[in-house]
């Protein structure tokens, strides 16, 4: 059984595959002080919610945003796993050409959605990915990686706004109830989401300019749900996508 893990700098996601077949995922916060020890302990015991225990991993990948915490994964697996752990990252297959000035800068979670986007759609192909930074990767008729583009995430913007306003209270990010909002918690509603929708037409009609209207969307990422309702030129939300990049690079590396 391959056990995939991705760690954001807000969440980590993680899912089981049996012959290619996700079995089972599951969330939770991501803690940058966690020890090897302690990721281990939280994975014994969701693993076993299932019927599944850590003897049952055969193999393992982790892709992280948080380099500190890379290094404690991988020492969960030396000391928990039955064999090492792959990190994604420099010197990895993909795949793919990589048609970045330094592929060395390349998230490892977004080359995986890259790699996971590529398999399916071929090219041209766009994943929006709604985590921390809200992320655009980007692959190419030719099904090369192009490049991308960065939005500082829907949690960073709003907790800006909030702690910078004095009066401004804190919310949930809620569907609003209109475009106008009524009091000033549905008028901050309405501007995060439909900021965010705006922005992310108006980047993604930038990229049909380069790549053409045939271009494949995608979106992923905890906050996805949130916002690509309201957009309209996404038509899909994968939650999976960025694990099935993860089972991908570990079939062209194993």
């Amino acid at each position: 059984m391959l056990l995939a893990v991705d760690v954001g700098n807000t969440q980590t996601h993680f899912g089981t595959f049996a012959d290619g077949r996700l079995v089972e995922h599951w969330r939770f916060a991501t803690v940058p002080e966690s020890t090897a020890d302690e990721i281990g302990a939280v994975m014994r015991n969701l693993l076993e919610l299932r019927g599944v225990g850590l003897a049952d991993i055969s193999s393992s990948i982790v892709s992280s945003t948080v380099p500190a915490l890379e290094r404690e994964w991988l020492a969960m697996g030396e000391r928990y796993l039955a064999s090492s752990m792959i990190a994604v990252g420099p010197g990895l297959k993909t795949g793919m050409a990589l048609r970045y000035d330094n592929p060395h800068e390349i998230g490892a979670d977004r080359l995986a959605n890259a790699v996971a986007i590529r398999e399916r759609f071929g090219g041209p192909a766009v994943c929006v990915d709604f985590g921390t930074s809200v992320n655009f990767d980007i692959v190419g008729a030719n099904g090369d990686f192009l490049g991308g583009i960065l939005v500082p995430g829907v949690e960073i913007s709003l907790a800006a706004l909030t702690s910078r306003g004095a009066r401004l209270p804190t919310i949930d990010l809620a569907p609003p109830k209109a475009v106008i909002g009524k009091s000033t918690v549905d008028a901050i509603r309405s501007g995060v989401v439909y900021g965010f929708a705006g922005a992310i037409d108006g980047i993604l009609t930038r990229v049909f300019d380069e790549l053409g209207e045939d271009t494949d969307v995608v979106a992923t990422g905890g906050l996805a749900h949130s916002i690509v309702p309201f957009t309209e030129l996404i038509d899909e939300v994968d939650d999976l996508l960025t694990l099935t990049g993860l089972r991908l690079l570990h079939e062209r590396n194993a």
